[in-house]
């Protein structure tokens, strides 16, 4: 019997002995070793290649950190434009990245002189890109105003450097984006080794015959530079840890892109700094606390905390001590921050944001990141089998205005609509172009039957078709919707802006305030700011720690 007992201990022991010498292995396996494999990560043998140092996504240049959270978009305060078209619901956003400033006129000016050099206008191939890109310097003209002043110097003179450019399009805005977000990786990969010092620069002085794409870098790395690209590897190649940086290399940024109407609402109130009830709950007016437009502190008490205009004929008031400082723009960062460290979320220039308008906020479908405007596209594969990258071939598009501008450029990756064999049976989206749903299409529940039956006319929003184009010439052929039946302005190319400018009353400086224009047109008081997504955790490290500090 005892020697059984024995047997039965030493078995246990045995048992008990494998579970703990597992559980030292565990704790002590490194972080280059597979939890699902055991196999090793990043070995110089081959295999698996990761970035296993990710920390965090780091503050992209020119930006801040905008920790995401829970809001009440829409309409808060009395609308005495009676229009109501941003009834509040509450909303969760995502954190992300939105440019402390607006984007001002040396920094588009710095894209001009990119597109110049790389794509010179004299070249009959090239110089619609450069045209245009070119900001719309007329609109500062007026029948009976002399402006002429900032018609020739606003842009380009270096008094004007750090105001917010103006006469940009939505459409124009978009693109500055997207070579923004190419520039800010190339300078990446250089920074960490997997491109030449100074590659960059090659291409502005014409030592290389083509530019760097983002995501023809990702899927197709040999296609950038025009196929040059060996000639530009940097210390990467050379230790032969990884030609080429991928997107798990963790060095790649998201686009910077417009914010969505949600995120610039969200950022514009700043309710990180005000916990109390009714801010909570949506109702705080302006981007700073309280119900004024003038400083109440002791320090600065009675300065204007914006710039727009004060009365009629009152663009900044009686020089001197109660004047706001300008009379059309300002300079960026004349004024104090919002909580988030946002400068001019109200005043100086409205802004355009991304969505797609429409007078109704459907919640029912979407109460996070809410977007209208989605068009979801798929890289186009060639006859090879691999991403197909326009090599010398450039799409341009004739926009309702007769401007023409170029929405691919040579070296970047061609997009095409999503079709049915990625729809079919999916219950998130059913089509490539999602600008009007559930918005008096046929599926819609916001369809009314009192609309005609005819295909044309089964939409909520009947706005007037004006055709432009081209003939073989090159001659402008505009074709004007003469119908007299046609009842809205809104369409599916018309987008929201936001934020009061320095043509704008008070009653615009709310943030939930929201107006709409073609995307095709510019004015002399809106600009724009770019924002990029966050990927990871929703907060920064450090406030990770507290947290966590907290917790224990």
């Amino acid at each position: 019997m005892k020697k059984h007992l024995i047997k039965v201990v030493l078995s246990s022991a045995v048992i008990v002995g494998s579970f703990t010498s597992c559980k030292n292995s565990s704790s002590s396996s490194s972080k280059n070793i597979s939890r699902a494999t055991g196999w090793k990560i990043n070995a110089k043998e081959g295999g698996f290649q990761y970035n296993s140092d990710f920390k965090e996504q780091e503050t992209p240049p020119g930006t801040v950190f905008i920790e995401g959270g829970t809001f009440t978009k829409g309409k808060v305060q009395d609308d005495i434009m009676h229009d109501w078209n941003n009834t509040p619901t509450q909303q969760h956003v995502q954190s992300f990245y939105m440019d402390e400033t607006e984007v001002t006129n040396v920094m588009y000016l710095e894209y001009l002189d990119y597109l110049k050099a790389v794509y010179p206008p004299e070249n009959p191939k090239y110089r619609n890109i450069y045209n245009g890109a070119l900001p719309d310097t007329l609109v500062w003209r007026n029948r009976l105003g002399s402006n002429e002043t900032m018609t020739n110097n606003y842009l380009r003179h270096p008094a004007y450097a750090e105001y917010p450019v103006v006469g940009v399009n939505w459409v124009q805005a978009s693109q500055y984006a997207e070579w923004r977000t190419d520039r800010v990786n190339e300078a990446m990969l250089e920074r960490e080794g997997y491109l030449a010092q100074d590659a960059k620069y090659q291409v502005l002085n014409g030592e290389i015959g083509g530019t760097f794409s983002t995501e023809a870098y990702l899927n197709n790395p040999e296609s950038v530079y025009g196929g040059q690209i060996d000639s530009l590897q940097g210390k990467q190649k050379r230790d032969s840890i990884s030609v080429f940086a991928k997107r798990s290399s963790g060095i790649i940024m998201p686009e910077y892109r417009l914010p969505t109407e949600t995120e610039w609402e969200y950022a514009a109130q700043a309710l990180i700094g005000s916990r109390e009830y009714n801010n909570y709950r949506g109702r705080k007016k302006y981007p700073w606390e309280g119900d004024y437009t003038r400083n109440g502190q002791r320090v600065g008490r009675g300065d204007q905390l914006a710039n727009f205009k004060q009365a009629k004929g009152d663009y900044g008031g009686i020089a001197g001590w109660s004047d706001d400082g300008a009379d059309i723009t300002a300079e960026v960062k004349s004024y104090k921050p919002n909580d988030f460290g946002l400068y001019d979320m109200a005043g100086n220039v409205s802004e355009w944001v991304a969505d797609v308008y429409r007078p109704i906020v459907d919640d029912e479908i979407s109460d996070f990141n809410y977007y209208r405007g989605n068009i979801f596209l798929k890289k186009a594969i060639g006859d090879d089998g691999k991403v197909k990258v326009l090599r010398d071939e450039i799409k341009y598009d004739t926009l309702p205005n007769g401007k023409i501008v170029a929405i691919n450029l040579p070296g970047e990756i061609e997009m095409v609509p999503v079709t049915e064999e990625e729809t079919y049976l999916r219950t998130n989206f059913d089509s490539s172009d999602n600008r009007g749903y559930r918005d008096g299409d046929p599926g819609s529940s916001r369809f009314f039957e009192r609309f005609s039956d005819e295909a044309d006319n089964r939409k909520m929003y009947d706005s007037p078709k004006h055709k432009v184009e081209r003939d073989s010439t090159g001659k402008l052929i505009r074709q004007y919707d003469t119908s007299n039946y046609r009842t809205s302005l809104i369409n599916d190319e018309v987008r929201v802006y936001k934020g009061g400018s320095w043509r704008d009353r008070a009653f615009w400086l709310d943030p939930a305030q929201r107006r709409y224009m073609p995307q095709y047109m510019a004015t002399d008081d809106i600009g724009f700011r770019c924002a990029m997504s966050r990927v990871g955790s929703k907060s920064k490290s450090k406030n990770k720690t507290v947290r966590h500090k907290k917790a224990r």
